[in-house]
């Protein structure tokens, strides 16, 4: 077989298509493929579809393909233009490659496949394509992956804010429980960040969401009270931040008596506060006897730690009736605790408490969001951080979005 036959083989070309001619250049690495059409060919309209006849052709271009054998392999055209009766001169889509796009098909998939695995700058290193032309692939397949999606709001929404900087600078992520994908990207935290999401959509598909997960920030709440049908019903808070906020009592609790130990040389307390955030059974085993010792003084710290604990029991209820009986015992111990940070996040508790109650009715959480927020965590790690609210939505989309990226 000769090498133009070889590589007409390899680069999936039909009539009239052919390979005119293949150079290898060993010193650079390189190889470089001339593809012409036969002549005579006529070619369908890029409007219409009416077989026309070529008009002239346009100027030579360039794409990247697969390596061969390590060598950098890139495809020449000129692009015929065709003479149409209806539409006139149109210049027709190369069947390698996608419109305006500087990779074949092939080579463009095989750089997606390269970003899902690691970071822009190691795509570079590995395929020999620029920061430009590796983050353009990424950018194109989200948009494309966006434009096939199917614009639809979830049942099972999951609600919850990433940390775009320093300084408070946050990005709202809105995602599909079910999925487990990112639907929607927008900046900053605030009441009009989610209702820019809820405002895509008619009443009537408004009217299909059955839960929503969420933390306790005022903003998402009052959006989706505003947008969302019976929300009352229908926001869930989130276990996880339920619970963290009588976790951070115990670290104030636990601050304020380590401060005053220390000054009357005590220092117990040193070292351990860890052990108090962390639930019972994930206390290191090297560590679980020296924790099981100090528990058993008569601290503050022991206090508000068993407090936190107990909380834990009431996720465990199959009934909301059950579950409400033993909120309301666990409340008036932890209002009678004398440990005022306790007593403060149980009345922040309480406050919330008709949405923390649906959860027995959705058994919902925002632990998906939680899962994603890692995966986007470590994306960012690996970027050195985004300066570019874009990219860093654009990044987002690619790797936790759920879309269909490949031409």
């Amino acid at each position: 077989m000769q090498d133009t036959e070889f590589y007409k083989e390899l680069l999936g070309l039909s009539d009239p298509w052919r390979v005119r001619e293949v150079k290898l250049d060993l010193a650079a690495s390189r190889v470089d493929v001339w593809v012409e059409e036969v002549a005579g060919a006529k070619w369908g309209c890029p409007e219409c579809g009416g077989k026309a006849p070529v008009y002239d052709h346009a100027e030579e271009r360039v794409w990247r393909h697969l390596n061969t054998c390590q060598c950098q392999t890139f495809l020449h055209a000129r692009l015929p233009r065709t003479q149409c009766a209806d539409h006139g001169v149109k210049q027709i889509l190369a069947p390698w490659s996608g419109p305006g796009s500087q990779f074949t098909l092939l080579c463009e998939s095989w750089l997606i496949d390269t970003l899902q695995e690691c970071d822009v700058t190691g795509v570079t290193r590995l395929t020999g394509t620029s920061w430009d032309e590796s983050w353009g692939v990424m950018a194109k397949a989200v948009a494309r992956g966006q434009a096939r999606k199917k614009w639809r709001i979830p049942e099972y929404l999951s609600i919850d804010e990433k940390a775009f900087a320093k300084r408070h600078r946050y990005e709202t992520l809105v995602c599909d429980l079910k999925k487990g994908t990112v639907e929607y990207v927008v900046e900053d935290r605030k009441q009009e960040s989610l209702e820019s999401y809820y405002r895509q959509f008619t009443i009537e598909e408004r009217e299909t969401v059955k839960a929503v997960a969420m933390d306790m920030w005022d903003p998402f709440i009052a959006a989706t009270r505003a947008y969302i049908p019976e929300a009352a019903e229908k926001i869930v808070f989130d276990h996880f931040h339920v619970t963290r906020q009588v976790t951070e009592a115990v670290d104030k609790v636990r601050r304020q008596e380590h401060k005053a130990l220390l000054e009357e040389g005590d220092e117990r307390l040193k070292g351990t506060r860890y052990l108090w955030l962390a639930n019972q059974e994930n206390v290191p085993k090297w560590r679980k006897e020296e924790f099981a010792a100090i528990r058993k003084v008569n601290l503050k710290t022991g206090r508000a730690w068993s407090i936190k604990e107990s909380l834990r029991k009431f996720w465990d209820y199959r009934y909301a009736k059950s579950a409400l009986g033993y909120f309301r015992r666990w409340y008036f111990w932890a209002t009678h605790s004398r440990l005022t940070p306790v007593i403060q996040a149980a009345k922040t508790l309480e406050r919330y408490l008709p949405n923390i109650m649906t959860y027995f009715k959705h058994r919902i959480s925002n632990a998906t969001a939680e899962g994603l927020n890692s995966k986007i965590q470590m994306v960012k790690e690996m970027a050195c951080g985004f300066r570019n609210r874009e990219h860093y939505r654009i990044a987002i989309y690619f790797h936790c979005g759920g879309l269909e990226l490949y031409p």
